[in-house]
C-alpha cells in the first residue's frame, strides 16, 4: 500500500505545481511619502475618514490606515520628491455620496476638479459613476467616486 501511495502523492504534487506557480499576486498595501506626517494624518483621517491601524514598525515615521478588507496604506515621513504629480497616477476611494463629499471639501476649502483638472467640476462617467479629484498635502492625486 505504501508503494502505491507514495507515487500517487508525487504525481498529485507535480500536477498541482503549475497551479501554485501561476497563483495571482494579491494586493497588500500602498505606501506614500509625506514631508509632514502630522498634516497627512489630519488629511487622511478627517477628509477621507480613514481609520488608523496599528503600526507594525512601532516608530514615529509611519502611519498605517485600513483602506479595504485585508488591505492597507501607509504614509511614511521622509525626504519626498518635489516633482509634480500627474493625475493619471492616482489612488481611488469610493464614498456613498459625491454631493456630501463635495460639501465636506467646500467646508474645508479643499479644491477639487474633474479629470481635465477643471476646478469645481464633477466628472460623470459613461457607466453612471460620478467622480472628483483632489490632492493630498504632498500633491498625490486621489480620485473619489460614488461607485458601488
Amino acid at each position: 500500500m505504501k508503494k502505491i501511495f507514495y507515487p500517487m502523492l508525487v504525481l498529485a504534487a507535480l500536477f498541482c505545481l503549475p497551479m501554485i506557480s501561476k497563483a495571482q499576486a494579491v494586493f497588500n498595501h500602498v505606501a506614500l511619502c509625506s514631508k509632514d506626517l502630522k498634516q497627512s494624518n489630519e488629511f487622511y483621517t478627517s477628509v477621507l475618514k480613514l481609520k488608523i491601524i496599528p503600526n507594525p514598525f512601532k516608530d514615529t515615521v509611519h502611519t498605517w490606515y485600513s483602506i479595504a478588507p485585508h488591505t492597507a496604506m501607509h504614509v511614511i515621513q521622509g525626504n519626498c520628491s518635489t516633482a509634480p504629480k500627474v493625475i493619471g497616477d492616482h489612488i481611488c476611494f469610493s464614498v456613498p455620496s459625491i454631493a456630501e463629499f463635495i460639501a465636506l471639501l467646500k467646508s474645508r476649502n479643499i479644491t477639487y476638479c474633474n479629470w481635465k483638472q477643471v476646478p469645481g467640476q464633477v466628472e460623470h462617467r459613461v457607466d453612471g459613476v460620478s467622480q472628483v479629484y483632489i490632492q493630498d498635502p504632498d500633491g498625490y492625486w486621489i480620485e473619489v467616486n460614488d461607485a458601488k
